[in-house]
């Protein structure tokens, strides 16, 4: 069953968050990643929403905990995310 990780938080820059964002497109690509989908809230440019599909709840978890490990614990890999992201495996009912 595919998964989703939805992922939404605030940011500073969206130019600076979407050059940290590509540096991890390879990243993505060995976790299993199978689309992505980037927006915005219309009434709210320092805000961004990702949706990165998996072929299944696991790949999807496995790759959240690489974020909160790896990537948003450190400022150097996320330079222009404000607050803790809100992160969460979706999967269809």
């Amino acid at each position: 069953m595919t998964a989703t990780l939805h992922i939404e938080h605030p940011i500073s820059d969206l130019a600076t968050w979407s050059a940290a964002f590509s540096r991890f497109a390879e990243h993505r690509r060995q976790a299993g990643v199978l689309a992505e989908r980037i927006l915005q809230p219309e009434e709210d440019p320092a805000y961004v929403v990702v949706d990165l599909d998996f072929a299944d709840a696991a790949a999807a978890r496995a790759f959240r905990s690489f974020l909160e490990q790896r990537v948003w614990s450190d400022p150097a890999s996320s330079p222009a995310l404000r607050g803790a992201p809100l992160a969460r495996v979706l999967v269809k009912i």
